[in-house]
């Protein structure tokens, strides 16, 4: 239940801190003195919309602040408007975000706006009331889950199919490159070898015959040029005993000799392996041309390239067949969803069906002891073929204030006062099965009046002793109902504005404003004896 409520400069409020007691709190005043301006800022602290707009002073913040009692637990939630349009959110003055905010509200205050009859119009609302009496709430929890994980199943699947039909022709044509790269045998390296040999055997005739000519060069008059270094070696080895110098000429000379006799036993070496074989040079050629052709093909200027496309190919390729398992267990998961939701969805229409004659029973009665005796109200519960947020179920709430008029669609049958005469009924229905500790009702006696009214009230204060009732009514039938009453009016200050205020009333003071709503501004004796007679009824 709402203890406290904390209001500062929020529209014509400068501020406001008042306690509230259990039971029922009725809330009058006369038009225009701010009910709907505090109904507003209680709006804002459960989550409401909130702008710059509501802020009486444009430089000071706005300050709305709720204590509940809440499962035994103390329960503070605060929202602060600033002047610069920032909105924030406190659950027990630690920050929160208004989702959060919002949640944690829709469990302990319902407010029961003007005109909030209209949602009788919407198929939704009425399948959540009927949902309310029959108890479906793990139902509809599990359902919920499992209907989720359907539609994103489905979606998943669906985008996966789509992308791989997109991609089939593409990876028709990359299955048929890396065949071809793959039937290529790539190996690192191997296009600068090949190009090497391929200008050897180019010219490996030339080779062959430039090597025979050098060879043969060291041999001038067929004397070896090693031979005749040999000689000289000897011949001026005999001679350096006498002259100085000599025989590190003659070593340098071996030395020579030795070298040169190196370079021939090579030559002769490269000249003998030197291949000419057109047989090879067309097979190196047709290497070069396969490669050179795929570098092409690709873009790139080596066969280490080609090789990372060849194994980027081969990964894209496996990952098609990856995405095809992929679909296969999508669509077992999928079909054991769908049996799943079916089961579900099955159960959540039988426990409507099963509560349906026993809501239409409550209902009817608590409609017919408002002054419409005749009042039939009926449930018409529907397959919808198709699955919805809600189950498979379609409702419609059937009404006729006249037990022998056609039922025809609530909205449709129903007056502006009748329809307001159900929703008070529903609403009186869905708080017992809630557990909802605190509901207001904003002028829901709009349309009524007289005995209607009386009755109205009646159920409101009876639904005060089961939990918190803030009831704003114009209404003196509802306003002297058993509670305490809270008087909303408007003062102005010395400098002509206008501020907002609201004070508990005492016994002669709620006598005096029942005897105003009853006559008017000019209270009369009469007046006053009526509603000290309605007041005394409720003692």
């Amino acid at each position: 239940m709402l203890k406290r409520l904390v209001i500062q400069n929020y529209a014509l409020i400068e501020t406001l801190d008042i306690e509230f007691p259990a039971g029922l709190v009725i809330i009058t005043g006369e038009t225009g003195a701010g009910k709907s301006i505090m109904l507003g800022a209680l709006s804002l602290l459960l989550g409401g919309k909130g702008d710059v707009s509501v802020l009486g002073d444009s430089t000071k913040n706005c300050v709305v602040e709720g204590e509940f009692d809440y499962e035994g637990e103390e329960l503070i939630l605060r929202r602060v408007i600033s002047p610069a349009g920032r909105t924030r959110s406190f659950i027990n003055d630690e920050p929160a975000t208004l989702a959060a905010l919002t949640e944690i509200s829709s469990k302990i205050v319902d407010i029961h706006a003007q005109h909030q009859h209209l949602l009788l119009t919407d198929e939704s609302y009425q399948m959540k009331v009927l949902d309310y009496f029959a108890g479906t709430a793990d139902l509809l929890k599990e359902y919920s889950q499992v209907h989720s994980a359907c539609i994103k199943c489905e979606n998943e699947l669906s985008h996966l199919k789509e992308m791989i039909a997109k991609r089939e022709a593409e990876m028709e044509f990359k299955a048929f490159q890396l065949e071809k790269l793959q039937q290529a045998k790539l190996v690192a390296g191997e296009l600068e070898e090949l190009e090497i040999e391929q200008k050897q055997l180019a010219n490996s005739e030339d080779i062959k015959a430039g090597i025979s000519q050098a060879v043969a060069a060291l041999s001038p008059m067929g004397v070896p040029v090693i031979q005749n270094f040999k000689d000289a070696v000897h011949l001026l080895q005999k001679s350096s005993n006498f002259v100085p110098g000599l025989q590190e000429l003659a070593d340098r000379l071996e030395s020579c000799r030795l070298e040169c006799k190196d370079i021939i036993e090579e030559l002769e070496s490269v000249e003998e392996s030197t291949v000419v074989s057109p047989e090879r040079l067309e097979m190196v050629e047709e290497r070069l041309a396969l490669l050179y052709s795929l570098m092409r093909k690709h873009s790139v200027s080596s066969v280490d390239e080609l090789m990372e496309i060849r194994d980027n190919l081969q990964q894209q390729v496996s990952c098609a067949d990856e995405d095809n398992l992929e679909v296969e267990r999508l669509e077992r998961e999928r079909k054991e969803l769908l049996q799943k939701r079916e089961e579900i969805a099955g159960n959540l229409t039988q426990a409507r069906k099963a509560k349906i004659s026993l809501f239409e029973e409550t209902l009817q009665k608590s409609i017919r002891d408002l002054q419409m005796p005749q009042a039939i109200f009926k449930v018409e519960l529907q397959d919808a073929g198709k699955f919805r947020d809600t189950g498979k179920d379609t409702v419609l709430f059937l009404f006729s204030a006249n037990g022998e008029q056609k039922l025809n669609a609530l909205h449709k049958a129903a007056s502006g006062g009748e329809l307001s005469r159900v929703m008070l009924c529903l609403k009186s229905l869905m708080a017992e099965f809630t557990g909802m500790p605190t509901m207001i009702f904003d002028e829901i006696d709009t349309g009524v009046s007289g005995s209607i009214a009386d009755k109205m009230g009646a159920l409101i204060g009876r639904m005060g002793e089961r939990m918190q009732i803030f009831a704003i009514t114009h209404l003196p039938q509802i306003a002297s109902k058993k509670g305490s009453h809270l008087l909303v009016y408007k003062e102005t200050d010395r400098s002509g504005k206008a501020i907002t205020h609201i004070r508990e009333l005492s016994r002669e003071e709620r006598i005096r404003e029942v005897a105003r709503m009853l006559s008017g501004a000019a209270l009369t004796e009469a007046a006053l004896e009526n509603a000290r007679v309605l007041l005394e009824e409720t003692k």
